[in-house]
């Protein structure tokens, strides 16, 4: 999985794949990872598949709640925003050395920009 915490992604496919602008026009959903599941593919993206999780009265608190909350989605419904170009892309994996050391870096495949 080449997708990180804190990496910018652009939804590609599902449900929350677009979203509207101020002129009306239809554009892409972006948002950043909050969490990744690397065993189940999966990956929580802010503002995107918003569910409404009903909450029991607790001793905390006294009156139930409906509350919404990202979900997971699927990894292959993502991909990186390339911070140059601001466009989706593809990643592959590039060894490098660093300090004496060979680290597998990854690497936009549009503009070339190092992911950190």
């Amino acid at each position: 999985m080449n997708i990180k915490v804190n990496d910018t992604v652009v939804v590609i496919a599902g449900k929350d794949r677009f979203t509207t602008d101020k002129k009306g026009n239809k554009v892409p959903k972006t948002g950043k990872v909050l969490k990744v599941f690397p065993k189940e593919n999966r990956v929580i993206v802010e503002g995107v598949n918003i569910v409404k999780k009903h909450q029991k009265p607790t001793q905390q608190n006294q009156s139930g709640s409906i509350v919404e909350k990202e979900a997971p989605i699927d990894a292959s419904n993502v991909m990186l925003l390339d911070p140059k170009k601001n466009v989706p892309t593809r990643v592959s994996l590039v060894e490098k050395e660093v300090k004496g050391k060979v680290v597998k870096v990854r690497v936009s495949k549009k503009s070339g920009y190092e992911f950190k």
